[in-house]
């Protein structure tokens, strides 16, 4: 029989369905772990008979839910000020991007949230900013379920469905998630190029200058 990595097996065996959403959980605090991994060996473990279907998919989801919630509250309890004042410490950033980006978020972070769950690495981040900004609890809470249910569903039911070969689904996602990181390597190359051609641009705000209040 076709297994996955041996602590991902071991947790499953052990707690069934709930250690697949500790599995899940631990991704969204760890993204290198391989969610494209644990969702559709999870997937396969239901069709083999080790645990039911709709516990994985129950499971699975309230651990993405859990391990976006603990980074939420990294980003509440980190706060603008500090992240203002980490920006300013960083060679290249300025605190006039830390602005831009929370006006974009304001405008655009309700689609950030739930789409941000089907994209690589970024559906673990997007929390933080989320909790920077404080977006209203309920709403973060129903945007990260809707999304993440789509997203575990979708691969726990591809291993269900290929049974001794789901772990044909890891390949496809994989592919997927380097065009992803290296788009998003590509952006940042981008913006430090920038920087660097334009190295007046955006200066920082002196210290104790206020910032206006948004209106």
């Amino acid at each position: 029989m076709t297994t996955g990595p041996q602590w991902i097996n071991d947790l499953m065996d052990a707690l069934g369905a709930p250690g697949a959403g500790i599995a899940i959980a631990l991704e969204n605090l760890f993204p290198p772990l391989p969610s494209e991994v644990i969702l559709p060996f999870a997937g396969f473990a239901a069709a083999s008979g080790r645990m039911g279907l709709v516990a994985v998919l129950l499971w699975t989801t309230a651990g993405s839910v859990v391990g976006a919630l603990a980074l939420y509250g990294v980003g509440a309890l980190l706060g603008r000020d500090r992240t203002v004042a980490l920006a300013a410490r960083l060679p290249l950033l300025k605190v006039s991007d830390i602005e831009k980006t929370e006006a974009w978020f304001e405008r655009h972070g309700t689609k950030a949230v739930f789409f941000g769950r089907m994209i690589p690495v970024f559906r673990s981040l997007i929390s933080v900013p989320a909790g920077v900004e404080r977006m209203r609890l309920p709403v973060f809470l129903l945007l990260t379920t809707l999304g993440s249910a789509l997203w575990n569903t979708l691969f726990v039911l591809a291993g269900y469905a290929l049974g001794d070969n789901w772990s044909r689904v890891t390949d496809i996602v994989s592919a997927y998630s380097k065009v992803v990181l290296a788009a998003a390597a590509l952006a940042v190359l981008c913006f430090v190029a920038v920087r660097l051609l334009r190295p007046g641009g955006g200066r920082r705000r002196r210290d104790g200058e206020e910032r206006e209040p948004v209106s």
